[in-house]
C-alpha cells in the first residue's frame, strides 16, 4: 500500500493495480479505480505480464525495474490519462518519422511533439491541418505502384 495525494490535498492509499490490453489501473483504498492508457508507456505496453507483475510501489509512485519504467501516482489524475484521436494516432504509428512529418506539414516538429505527449492543445484548426496531411499522406500511399 502507497499513499498518494488527490486534488483536495487528502492523502490516498493505492492498494491495488491490474492491466488489461490498453490500460493500467489502480484502485484506491476507498475502492475508487483509476487508470491511464499504455499507449504513454511504451515498455509497459510491451512488456510480458510477469515484466508487468514485477513492480516496486514507492511513496510517488509504481517501478519497473526490469524494465526501467516509471509512473507517478498523481499521473493517474492527469486531465490527459487517455490519449486523444490525434495522439492516439502517431503513439501507435511509431513508423511515422516525426520530424519529417511536421515539416512536410510545415510546422514545428517540436510543436508536433508537444501536441502528441500532451504538453499542448492544437487549435481546432491545426488538429484539422493535420488530419488532412494524414490523409493526403495516405492516398499517395495507396496510389504507389512498383
Amino acid at each position: 500500500m502507497n499513499i498518494l495525494t488527490n486534488e483536495e490535498g487528502k492523502k490516498m492509499k493505492i492498494v491495488e493495480i491490474w492491466f488489461d490490453a490498453d490500460y493500467i489501473y489502480g484502485k484506491d483504498e476507498n475502492g475508487e479505480v483509476l487508470r491511464q492508457s499504455l499507449l504513454w508507456y511504451p515498455r509497459l505496453n510491451a512488456a510480458t505480464d510477469e515484466q508487468r507483475n514485477d513492480f516496486r510501489i514507492g511513496l510517488g509512485g509504481i517501478h519497473w525495474r526490469n524494465i526501467d519504467e516509471d509512473i507517478s501516482f498523481e499521473s493517474f489524475k492527469y486531465d490527459d490519462a487517455e490519449p486523444t484521436a490525434l495522439q492516439k494516432f502517431f503513439l501507435t504509428h511509431k513508423e511515422i518519422n516525426v520530424a519529417e512529418f511536421a515539416r512536410s506539414l510545415g510546422i514545428n516538429p517540436s510543436l508536433l511533439r508537444n501536441y502528441i505527449n500532451g504538453f499542448k492543445k492544437p487549435s481546432d484548426e491545426r488538429e484539422q491541418a493535420i488530419l488532412t496531411h494524414i490523409h493526403k499522406l495516405g492516398k499517395e500511399m495507396v496510389s504507389a505502384v512498383f
